[in-house]
């Protein structure tokens, strides 16, 4: 199957030699095509380049009519499976809780997992695969989903099951995630070791045989797990063949970055509080991609991560939704662009690159998403008509996507 889009205004994010990420004065470059096609034969990339040199037959021709055409974002943190909002809590916040006392109080993510734990399973499954459809509308192509809600092993199995399920049903590239370590539940508040041994002891061993989960997560706080916790629960995933990724340094800065790189974690992950001698320490350590979200301190009304001074120190940075119902109920990626633009002072061109290549580093993915490149899959959007790249995050309200296409096929 050849399918041909013509008529492309700038085709966005072109390489010709394939790189794995984009880190400091780098993620300010985006290279584009102007009136462009692009091949796409079986679901990969094949050919692109301007409309002079453009193939006259095609099993399928799309005319952009004008319009760009980018890769599709790859979110690389989501907890997109959940079983209720928590709009409660968003009152509760306007009226001066802060997230450690609605989470102390017995909300938060344990609000969360109560609801979950009744839910039936093709439930959570049918509302999942709804929101899913939702962020691909959005030109998403790739997303990494976390576990976490359950914290239980039969909460956790369904949740990664149900995961699993979302990956049957459509082509976008998607990643599970074990988060068991979200939270010590209440019932294990006086007596939390029992907790990280039934981690380690019940639910990763399950989870490893059926195959359930790509990684393993941490949330590495004051309100959650100790650095030493963290590093007890993410070495013993490792003997089960999952990469660590970290949630940590949200609120306090207190050593899950250097827990982080110990234990070759593939990204850490919020860093709304990140310190100079950490940067310097990420700097050391680059192989580990800092994953930024600032559309959790937006909702949560927070201060964001220094991504100015992270990229210009020389770190690479990815940005991802953290699409969740407690801090971030929206996976509107165009949206987290357009914040890391006003808020983080990042710009339209660094914003694409976190999105795209880096957020692909992010989940393992960069060999084969995250750019235009001959043999990469061909999941790319096409935009209305607009007049350049920084319309994208500028016009924040928008949905500027016209069609979508995963592994080449329109959605």
């Amino acid at each position: 199957m050849r399918t041909l889009i013509r008529n492309i205004q700038k085709l966005v994010q072109v390489e010709e030699q394939v790189v794995v990420k984009k880190a400091g004065a780098a993620m300010g470059k985006v290279s584009c095509i102007d009136n462009a096609f692009l091949l796409i034969e079986d679901g990969s990339i094949s050919d692109f380049g301007e409309m002079t040199n453009c193939p006259a037959q095609a099993d399928e021709i799309i005319d952009a009519n004008g319009g760009m055409v980018f890769p599709c974002w790859c979110d690389s943190h989501t907890h997109l499976v959940y079983a209720g909002s928590r709009e409660g809590e968003f009152v509760g916040r306007i009226k001066g809780l802060t997230y450690e006392e609605i989470t102390r109080s017995g909300g938060g993510i344990m609000n969360s997992a109560r609801r979950l734990r009744d839910i039936p399973e093709e439930i959570l499954l049918e509302n999942a695969y709804r929101r899913l459809l939702e962020v691909q509308s959005y030109g998403t192509g790739a997303i990494e989903i976390k576990s976490g809600y359950g914290l239980t092993l039969e909460s956790e199995l369904k949740m990664l099951r149900v995961i699993r399920a979302l990956k049957a049903k459509t082509n976008m590239t998607i990643k599970a995630t074990f988060l068991g370590a979200h939270v010590v539940p209440q019932e294990y508040k006086e007596n939390r070791d029992d907790y990280i041994k039934l981690i380690i002891d019940k639910m990763l061993p399950q989870i490893a045989d059926e195959g359930l989960a790509d990684y393993c997560d941490v949330f590495c706080e004051k309100v959650a797990f100790s650095v030493a916790e963290t590093e007890q629960i993410i070495g013993a995933a490792q003997g089960y063949g999952l990469k660590a990724k970290i949630h940590t340094n949200q609120f306090n800065s207190m050593g899950g970055i250097q827990a982080a790189a110990k234990h070759n974690a593939l990204s850490v992950d919020h860093l709304e509080v990140v310190n100079d001698d950490e940067i310097e320490f990420l700097k050391a350590h680059d192989k580990l991609m800092s994953t930024l979200l600032p559309s959790a301190p937006f909702f949560l009304n927070d201060h964001y991560p220094p991504a100015r001074k992270m990229i210009d120190s020389g770190l690479a940075v990815a940005l991802a939704t953290d699409f969740n119902p407690g801090s971030t109920p929206s996976g509107r990626m165009p949206f987290v662009l357009s914040l890391a633009c006003i808020k983080m002072k990042m710009t339209p061109e660094e914003t694409i690159n976190a999105a795209t290549i880096n957020g692909a580093y992010a989940i393992e993915e960069e060999k084969h998403l995250g750019s235009i490149a001959k043999g990469k899959i061909a999941n790319v959007f096409i935009t209305k008509p607009i007049p350049s790249l920084a319309y994208l995050p500028y016009s924040f309200g928008s949905n500027l996507v016209d069609k979508v296409l995963i592994k080449g096929e329109v959605q």
